[in-house]
């Protein structure tokens, strides 16, 4: 089986019931993207699937077949703004939920280039972070969302 993933094709050889994430994480080595809940509740799994934030814990790899998949190893080629403006803020602390909160925010971006506080709300609804850093990911959103304007 082939997958494409941040513009790279994989061969890979997996049942077709196998969650996205243990093809990226066991088979093909990609461990940026996390391991949190399992239930596809926490958000830490989330990847890119054709532009969409979707949870690989609990999404069959056959799911995604022919698709374009973007991990967080392939985000930083596309979302530097994204990226530069949680530096800035400094949106980490523990950093486990980072990899997923990302994704969920570039996903958002794409969409919604210029999005006010209840579509950053909306979109990053199912993403948990245990160290409370809503505030600061809020506002790197915004940050990253105002120096895309200004490109």
């Amino acid at each position: 089986m082939n997958l494409l993933i941040n513009d790279k094709k994989y061969s890979y050889n997996a049942s077709n019931d196998m969650p996205l994430l243990w093809v990226l994480r066991d088979i093909l080595g990609l461990t940026g993207t996390k391991y949190g809940c399992g239930k596809g509740l926490c958000g830490s799994c989330s990847v890119l699937v054709d532009g969409d934030s979707v949870r690989s814990c609990n999404l069959p790899v056959s799911a995604v077949q022919g698709k374009s998949i973007t991990t967080i190893e392939g985000l930083s080629n596309k979302n530097k703004n994204l990226q530069d403006a949680w530096n800035e803020v400094n949106v980490p602390q523990c950093g486990f939920c980072q990899p997923g909160q990302l994704i969920s925010a570039a996903a958002l971006l794409n969409k919604n280039p210029n999005p006010d506080d209840e579509d950053i709300s909306n979109a990053m609804s199912g993403n948990i972070c245990r160290c409370g850093t809503y505030v600061r990911i809020k506002k790197a959103i915004h940050q990253a969302s105002k120096n895309q304007s200004h490109e």
